[in-house]
């Protein structure tokens, strides 16, 4: 199943909630950290456990919890757990010792509401203050079967760090996020897990997030975050092989089948090797 486009959407905004089941977002992630005032918290999870329960069985339905420090993550997931979200957002991951904390709650509220144990995916936001981005390296070593992918985002980093910009004049990352955007794919990777890039947040800039999106997927990044229904459609475009791509993969797997001991070999002018073929191979299991 494809998830390209991870959509955030409000967890307090049943108008907003309800349109998102028309979007062609990938995956909706019901948000009840930040798009949330502290006084909405409550009314927030009745209603993203009222909507997870309508949505049993569609798209991708995520949810983001607030973050471990705050005290309320546990009435977070009580809510929204009995619904089987497919996975939970972990916003301002310290480290990977914050993910075996919340996998440990999901495998006792698995149980609890009947739901087969270990399904329930997680996705951490791995570089919101300092520390946790100085220890993104650190989920590349750790067994955490439940982890689904790694993801980022600049704005918490940069209030930390008291940045006054994130990117240059010419809309590149400064070399602070462009470290912690390189730590979470290389990590990611590592891991053998999708690794997700964080959201362009001006999403009137919609030429923008074409660029930005299509970089990111020829960097190797699976996927990328929304903000607004808008961003959808272009980040599903960026991140679909072409019809192109399609067929040049599908000739170097066919090339190598009718070849079967080769090492390399030559294809319309072009030296292929192992690495060739592997880079195939994924793209058309990504398409599929």
């Amino acid at each position: 199943m494809a998830m390209r486009s991870w959509l955030f959407v409000p967890g307090d905004s049943e108008r907003k909630l309800a349109k998102a089941a028309d979007l062609a977002a990938d995956v909706v992630i019901v948000d009840l950290e930040d798009a949330v005032a502290p006084q909405a918290k409550v009314y927030a999870r009745q209603t993203a456990a009222s909507w997870l329960e309508e949505r049993a069985g569609t798209a991708q339905r995520w949810v983001r919890i607030n973050a471990l420090d705050t005290g309320i993550w546990r009435d977070d997931l009580a809510a929204v757990m009995p619904a089987a979200p497919a996975g939970i957002m972990l916003p301002k991951a310290a480290g990977p010792a914050a993910l075996q904390t919340l996998a440990a709650e999901l495998y006792e509220l698995e149980g609890r509401h009947g739901l087969p144990s270990g399904t329930t995916r997680i996705l951490p936001l791995v570089s919101e203050t300092p520390a946790a981005a100085l220890g993104i390296p650190d989920y590349a070593g750790v067994q955490l079967p439940r982890l689904a992918g790694l993801t980022w985002g600049a704005e918490d980093l940069s209030a930390a760090l008291g940045a006054s910009r994130k990117r240059d004049s010419q809309g590149r990352w400064t070399d602070t996020f462009r470290m912690v955007r390189a730590m979470v794919l290389l990590a990611a990777h590592a891991r053998q897990v999708l690794a997700i890039d964080t959201l362009h947040a001006d999403f009137r800039d919609l030429d923008g997030l074409r660029r930005v999106a299509a970089e990111s997927r020829a960097d190797g990044f699976a996927g990328m975050l929304a903000i607004h229904p808008s961003q959808v459609e272009v980040i599903n475009a960026a991140f679909t092989p072409s019809d192109a791509e399609i067929a040049e993969a599908r000739a170097i797997v066919a090339a190598f089948a009718a070849n079967p001991g080769a090492g390399a070999l030559q294809l319309d002018g072009r030296m292929l090797d192992q690495p060739h073929l592997e880079q195939a191979r994924r793209l058309l299991e990504g398409a599929g």
